[in-house]
């Protein structure tokens, strides 16, 4: 059953799924994508991680054909994603295997991943048209990124760069900079997201790691709150023209921590010279989101003004997650939403972001 927003006049709304995950088959896979020194190195496995979700990672029935890992098989999710749940374009996200403790080992591991999504997704005979590309890059290996970057920024269905929301540092500060200056020359967005694997990365919250699952991913998304708030204030936004998408979600708690750093942001502007505006000022045309199943105030009657709030309804883009369990579907967002900002959050927003050209035919609806 094809699961897309009918209108009663027979027409419907187009849909971009900004959130579409990708993996390796198997290790194996990956180590046929690596050259040596690094194709017979240890690294860790999708699924070595501390908070494994109860019942499975994975949503039912997205293993693909023999079995195969979820994620893996571009004719499967290509017709799962365009004939069964009525999608027209899908940004892929590889997933990586965390940070290693040895950079070039983490930057090889990104290029497999990246080899692996254009020759296989965004070069695919049948869907290649309608698959658009994150490039995945190793922040703790900013030379090795910029060439990722210089590799993969003229491709027509690249369309961003990846990094890990796990960051050893805060992603305001200047070893970044270089990084962020080349994204904003190739034009493209910088996405971030939780990366699976869990790597070396420092644990969930400041103050060390939760028990369970369940508090793990009710705030993990949050941390994306520490690099913005210190982008800001290091004038990140200022000094380039670059966009971030926070992948993970929490779209919900930006509203009431931009508040809060206006306020103590307003008389302070003194001691940040090179970053003069109210911190609000730096989110449109910055900041977006990705907004999927575990994000919002869910079906409530606020559920519109709420995401009017702080210009949230030109930041937010829809996502499934597919494959993982908490798969979102596009005709679940709540019904309080104003058909201008339905059409926002399940394409317009992203199109615009992407450049992605959707047909006049659907467009216009």
């Amino acid at each position: 059953m094809v699961k897309v927003i009918q209108h009663p006049d027979g027409t419907r709304t187009p849909v971009i799924d900004a959130s579409v995950h990708i993996f390796f088959a198997s290790n194996t896979d990956l180590r046929s994508f690596l050259r040596e020194p690094f194709k017979s190195r240890g690294f860790p496995d999708y699924e070595m991680d501390w908070y494994g979700a109860p019942g499975g990672e994975y949503a039912p029935g997205t293993d693909g054909p023999d079995r195969g890992y979820p994620g893996s098989d571009p004719d499967f999710v290509g017709h799962y994603l365009f004939s069964e749940r009525g999608i027209d374009v899908a940004v892929l996200h590889p997933m990586g295997r965390g940070i290693m403790p040895d950079r070039h080992l983490g930057t090889a591991l990104h290029a497999a991943h990246n080899e692996m999504m254009v020759s296989r997704w965004l070069e695919h005979s049948e869907f290649g048209e309608r698959f658009r590309g994150t490039i995945r890059v190793n922040p703790d290996d900013i030379p090795g990124a910029l060439r990722e970057i210089e590799t993969y920024k003229d491709h027509p269905r690249v369309v961003q760069i990846g990094v890990p929301l796990q960051s050893r540092e805060l992603y305001g500060k200047p070893q970044f900079w270089p990084l962020w200056e080349a994204a904003a020359a190739a034009n493209l967005p910088v996405a971030v997201h939780i990366e699976t694997g869990e790597g070396i990365g420092f644990p969930p919250t400041p103050s060390g790691h939760t028990r369970t699952y369940e508090q793990y991913v009710s705030f993990m998304a949050l941390n994306y709150l520490y690099h913005l708030m210190n982008m800001i204030a290091e004038g990140v936004f200022e000094r380039f023209s670059v966009k971030f998408v926070w992948a993970d979600g929490a779209a919900d708690f930006v509203t009431p921590f931009i508040w809060r750093m206006d306020v103590f942001g307003r008389p302070h502007l003194e001691q940040t010279p090179w970053a003069p505006r109210i911190p609000s000022d730096y989110l449109p045309g910055h900041v977006y989101f990705v907004q999927g199943s575990l994000d919002g105030p869910g079906d409530a009657e606020f559920a519109g003004e709420w995401l009017s709030f702080t210009g949230k309804d030109d930041m937010v883009m829809f996502g499934s997650s597919y494959p993982h369990w908490h798969c979102g579907d596009v005709t679940a967002l709540p019904r309080a939403l104003t058909s201008e900002q339905r059409e926002k959050l399940s394409w317009r927003n992203a199109a615009n972001l992407y450049g992605i050209d959707i047909p006049v035919s659907l467009g216009a609806q």
